[in-house]
């Protein structure tokens, strides 16, 4: 797959499974990642309160798959987590329908921005398996701002 072919399939995935560690034991969630700069970092809005920003707040190691199963296609990113709790960051990623999940807004003290950071990846579908390094996704996502995929 091409690195825009890699974009293609992220963009159209909206979810993404999270895997975290929790006591030293590997889990996963779903969550939503829709904000993205290049292939190797993404933006996903959640629960301050919530048990893998807990998690991650002590162990920031994670990776993030974006899979297409109709296609049979998948990308996992392998990384940290850095967790932003400034209204700057909370701000880009606000939607007025978040208020139900948030609701006192974008100063809601449950509401943060968790930044995904990729440090390599891994992607397959029909052709064949390709590894990406650091230094690949650094040149791929060059100049590039967080845009929304929605």
């Amino acid at each position: 797959m091409t690195k825009d072919e890699l974009m293609a399939l992220i963009n159209r995935s909206h979810t993404a499974d999270l895997g975290y560690l929790v006591n030293g034991a590997p889990t996963i969630r779903r969550v939503f990642c829709t904000w993205h700069k290049g292939l190797g970092r993404h933006l996903i809005s959640t629960n301050t309160s919530s048990g893998h920003v807990r998690a991650l707040q002590k162990e920031s190691a994670a990776c993030l798959y974006f899979a297409d199963n109709e296609t049979f296609e998948g990308l996992c990113l392998s990384g940290h987590v850095v967790l932003h709790f400034e209204r700057v960051w909370k701000q880009l990623l606000w939607h007025p329908q978040d208020v139900k999940y948030y609701p006192k807004g974008v100063e809601d003290p449950d509401y943060c921005v968790m930044e995904f950071v990729a440090e390599s990846g891994a992607y397959y579908r029909f052709d064949g398996k390709e590894t990406l390094s650091r230094e690949e996704l650094a040149a791929y996502d060059q100049r590039k701002e967080f845009v929304s995929a929605l």
